[in-house]
């Protein structure tokens, strides 16, 4: 199904060149706004903007496809979610709550990366090259760390009011959380009627190629970015 992978290649450049921010992970003007202006304890906007994050987030996109590629078992996909999610949630609660500064353009480059390795991981790069197989559950809690860790970051540069800051934080992490199992559902659905043509499986390569490629784009940006900025 040569249409379907050509589908694959749009839904990519669309996620990388869909917006002019769309090498910088975070936060649009509008949110920095309401970010800046809200006091008190605002579950409900934290909510919204926490979802609306992930749903757009196209680095986190882009990890969990190459996530459950091949995995066919929702205990499965739960797992490694799971793990994701532990991992993004740590970092992005402790990172702001405790102040913990990460250059975002590093951080960013690691979650660049993280989509080469999935990538590369599934096309059993990993075994060709070294001869074995890294912990992949590891890996995917690992990278969830780096990935909370960049959002993090960013809310730090906004000075957001620290009032009731743990729970407007708390808020946010279930948006972003919500936002990731509203994404997944699709990309779920998606990949399932996939998986009923032979093209999944001869494509499959040619699909994590594209993810590499696109993790490599995102790194280089925020490489050429810190090499400027430092």
């Amino acid at each position: 199904m040569l249409n379907i992978t050509r589908l694959l290649v749009a839904t990519l450049v669309l996620f990388l060149f869909s917006s002019s921010g769309a090498f910088a992970h975070g936060v649009d003007a509008n949110t920095e706004r309401f970010l800046l202006a809200n006091e008190g304890v605002v579950i409900g906007p934290f909510l919204y903007i926490g979802a609306k994050h992930m749903v757009t987030g196209y680095d986190h996109l882009l990890f969990l496809v190459g996530v459950i590629f091949f995995l066919f078992r929702k205990r499965d996909v739960l797992l490694y979610v799971s793990l994701f999610t532990i991992g993004h949630s740590l970092t992005l609660l402790l990172g702001v709550l405790n102040n913990i500064a990460v250059n975002p353009y590093l951080i960013d480059a690691i979650i660049g990366l993280s989509v080469v390795y999935k990538g590369f991981d599934n096309i059993g790069g990993f075994n060709r090259l070294l001869g074995f197989q890294p912990n992949t559950k590891i890996a995917v809690a690992v990278f969830g760390l780096f990935h909370g860790f960049g959002l993090a970051t960013k809310l730090q540069d906004f000075a957001l009011p620290q009032e009731d800051l743990w729970k407007n934080l708390v808020a946010f992490n279930v948006g972003v959380e919500l936002g990731q199992f509203i994404a997944l559902v699709f990309i779920l659905i998606a990949l399932s009627f996939w998986r009923r043509f032979p093209s999944y499986y001869s494509f499959s390569t040619t699909t994590n190629t594209l993810l590499m490629t696109g993790g490599l784009v995102l790194f280089g940006y925020q490489m050429f970015g810190y090499s400027v900025m430092a």
